[in-house]
This record gives C-alpha cells, structure tokens and sequence, in this order.
C-alpha cells in the first residue's frame, strides 16, 4: 500500500529556512500537495498550515491534513491524514556576514489510516538545522536534518536541501531548490530531486505560492505544491 512520505516544510519548498514567524503574528495557509511515483499517487487535499510567532524568535507550528492515496490498480481512499506539530527557533541573527541559525524540530502524529494508505501509523520526527543569508534581492537558506523513521521495512534517512531565490518585483519571488533524502525503506535508494517555485504577493496579507519539480536520480517522482497564504 502506497504510504505518503513526510515532505511538508517552507512553503512551498521542501527545503525549510530558520527564520520564524514574528511575535504575535500569523501565518495560515489552505495548500495542497501531490506526489507521483511508479506505484501511485498520494498527497493532501486540502491541508492547513498554521503558524504564531509565540515569543520572539519561537513560532509553533501545525499541519491538519486531508489525505489521498490512490495506487497503481488498487482502490482510492481519501480522509484524514498524519497531523505535523513543530517549533522553529532562531539562535542565531543574520548579520553583515553570519547567516541566519535555527531549527525546526518536527514530530507526525499518526492520526490517518494506515490500511487506507492515508497514513504512515506510527510517529516520525526530524532534527534539523538551517542556515539562510540575504544580499539585495537575492536571498539563499538550506541545510539538513535526520529523520526518525520507525515502523516495519521503514529506515531512519537523512535530508539535505539547499534553495535560492531572487525578489523580481514587488509582486512576484522566483526560486528553484535542490534536495536529498537517504533511503528511507528496506530496499529502497536515496533519492535527488528538485523544485522551481513562484511566490505572488498580491497585498501585505494575501500570497499565493506554487512550485513542481521531478526526480533527478533515484526513484522517479513528480511533486506539486500550491498553496493560498493569509498573513495577519
């Protein structure tokens, strides 16, 4: 059965950034995200993302999804997925010549339906570490983390990303990132991909965000991300 990987991270990249919401501010977003692989595809439809700035520098983090799974030759399923629970922390201010330092520990609570393919039915938790750095209108951040992986045929993998992206105009962000993960199956292989994304402010408060991208070694998979973002 078809089980969605944990690939949420910084909209609408896989690879995530250190810098966290504001104090007292938040992020909301209604997204969706698909994968497609030789054996099916899966994904969520819709999920909500919902960030707050708790302290200064702290913001917690969660993800409530509807999940899909739709296997090669099997039957669809459609419901309730893994909720996603974080906390990003920023030690480390971007000066002249430091990058930006945080992490952003993440934990899958297994909430959707194992059988069904809508979730994984055990925990999984990363530990990562993300760096980011800014010159005019260009601004970069990437970094890496281990995820804990457990479950019967599943390995503990790591992860690597590194993204760049440019400010084009007061409306619109283009960027492109590249990422890694070890093997994460018995009999699996490790897996390089990545995405382009566009980012649309169309006001203080309303963005859109999308971004697709495909496999470059490894098994092959095509993903897709978009997502409508309320900022308050």
């Amino acid at each position: 059965m078809l089980l969605p990987a944990p690939l949420f991270a910084g909209p609408p990249y896989t690879t995530d950034d250190p810098e966290p919401v504001d104090y007292q501010h938040w992020e909301l977003y209604l997204a969706s995200q698909h994968e497609i692989e030789r054996d099916g595809a899966s994904g969520t439809l819709p999920h909500i993302e919902i960030n707050y700035g708790a302290i200064p520098n702290l913001q917690l983090h969660v993800i409530a999804p509807l999940a899909y799974a739709r296997p090669r030759g099997g039957e669809a399923s459609y419901g309730p997925g893994d909720i996603e629970l974080g906390a990003k922390f920023r030690f480390v201010q971007e000066g002249d010549w430091i990058p930006m330092v945080g992490t952003f520990p993440l934990v899958e609570i297994p909430v959707g339906n194992q059988t069904k393919g809508l979730g994984s039915g055990h925990w999984h938790g990363l530990l990562p570490l993300w760096l980011q750095k800014s010159v005019g209108p260009w601004s970069s951040y990437g970094g890496g983390g281990y995820w804990f992986n457990p479950g019967a045929g599943n390995r503990n993998y790591g992860l690597f990303g590194w993204q760049l992206q440019r400010r084009l105009a007061e409306l619109a962000t283009l960027g492109a990132e590249i990422f890694y993960t070890t093997a994460d199956r018995t009999g699996s292989s490790g897996n390089l991909r990545f995405n382009v994304g566009l980012v649309l402010d169309f006001t203080q408060n309303h963005h859109l965000l999308v971004s697709a991208g495909r496999s470059i070694a490894g098994e092959t998979r095509l993903q897709g991300y978009f997502a409508y973002q309320l900022t308050l």
